[in-house]
């Protein structure tokens, strides 16, 4: 029989590992079958382009996966039992199981409200696809002199403020963070980026908790009204539940605990990716939930499921990270440097090169989805189950 591999989620994680595995493994020995709601690959790193309106070039998984044997399967995951191995699951003709020897857990996440009153009804986010598309038609109706605040300055928060700005410069853009405007970043870097929202025309609202969202305003910590028609929330990422009613060990965050080689460490014949997981990363310190996590530990757990399954050494690559790439509208960006750790250095790139740069970086992770191992030499090999049957076979 051959050994079935079952891949949730077709995000940057879950589409590089089902990638690669099928580059990894013969077919003969493996069955793999992605599992994803939505017949496209989403670029999540382009959500607050789509947002604002730009046509989106589309990716179906059907082309990506043509002439690999990965099977896909549209339905939506409503259970997982880790212990039969039987996923639960919705699509177009009803409810319906599939079982699996081995299952790589990508369903990612989805926007974080934190407990703030009024978020869930009021605000609306960019962390996927059918939420920026509402975010877009919510935009286009505006007239202009309305107010939109963005909450949260991490880097999506940055991206959303400025690419709104830029493609709406009659509306009237504000940022909330918590900490100061870029404060991560390099003394420099910061300069640029404030220079960035002075041109833009951006009022920004340093060290302000926002603690509730109403129709056309929001409330900050100390009872101040920021006038906002439309809201954006980008405070953070909220895991997906489905792990949470299984009996796989987690993190406080809700994500699953993985070792170096993405294997849950409560269940060996379960490996878990991207933001559904935690990692630890240089100096044991979490990989935080990005892209640029998401893919390298989807190629790594696709090399140690498929070195298990050949008797082979399995690979143990540390991640790292090399640069955060933020988009500042379209023709400007900020490429930040950093140390292993996701720790700002000194030198940076900013302007038109570093928008040429970041779109780059999003053009190559979506080609290295359908280039899961880079274009460079591999071997299909056969399981090691299925290697002894055939020598028995023909003894």
């Amino acid at each position: 029989m051959k050994h079935r591999i079952v891949v949730l989620g077709a995000g940057y994680a879950g589409a590089t590992a089902a990638g690669r595995l099928a580059r990894r493994l013969h077919p003969d020995g493996t069955e793999i079958t992605v599992v994803n709601a939505d017949a496209e690959f989403v670029e999540r790193v382009r959500m607050h382009q789509l947002a604002t309106g730009q046509r989106l070039s589309p990716r179906q998984l059907r082309d990506i996966y043509g002439g690999t044997g990965v099977r896909l399967r549209l339905a939506r995951v409503t259970a997982v039992d880790v212990d039969q191995k039987i996923v639960t699951l919705v699509d177009e003709h009803g409810a319906g199981e599939i079982a699996y020897d081995t299952l790589v857990y990508a369903l990612g996440s989805t926007a974080a409200d934190h407990g703030v009153p009024g978020v869930a009804e009021h605000a609306h986010d960019v962390a996927g696809k059918q939420s920026a598309l509402r975010l877009r038609d919510r935009l286009a109706g505006l007239g202009a002199g309305e107010n939109i605040l963005v909450v949260g300055g991490g880097l999506t928060g940055l991206e959303v403020a400025t690419e709104i700005a830029e493609a709406r410069s009659d509306l009237t853009v504000a940022i909330a963070t918590r900490g100061g405007l870029g404060d991560w970043l390099d003394a420099g870097a910061r300069r640029h980026l404030r220079r960035v929202f002075d041109r833009l025309g951006i009022a920004v609202h340093e060290h302000t908790d926002i603690a509730q969202v109403e129709a056309t305003s929001a409330i900050t910590g100390d009872g101040r009204t920021v006038p906002a028609r439309v809201t954006v929330w980008t405070t953070g990422l909220a895991v997906h539940p489905i792990a949470a009613a299984t009996t796989l060990e987690l993190a406080e965050t809700g994500q699953v605990i993985v070792d170096a080689t993405m294997r849950a460490i409560s269940h060996p014949d379960v490996y878990a990716v991207g933001d559904a997981a935690i990692a630890d990363g240089p100096g044991g310190k979490p990989l935080r939930m990005s892209c640029a996590s998401g893919i390298p530990m989807g190629w790594q757990a696709a090399d140690a499921i498929a070195a298990r399954l050949t008797d082979r050494e399995v690979p143990k690559v540390s991640l790292r990270y090399f640069n955060q790439c933020i988009s500042l509208g379209r023709r400007d960006g900020l490429i930040q440097f950093v140390t292993a750790d996701d720790q700002a250095k000194t030198s940076f790139i900013t302007g038109k090169m570093a928008a040429r740069y970041k779109e780059a970086v999003c053009k190559g992770a979506a080609w290295s989805i359908v280039h899961p191992t880079l274009l460079l030499p591999t071997r299909r090999r056969l399981t090691t189950t299925t290697r002894k049957e055939w020598r028995t076979a023909t003894a």
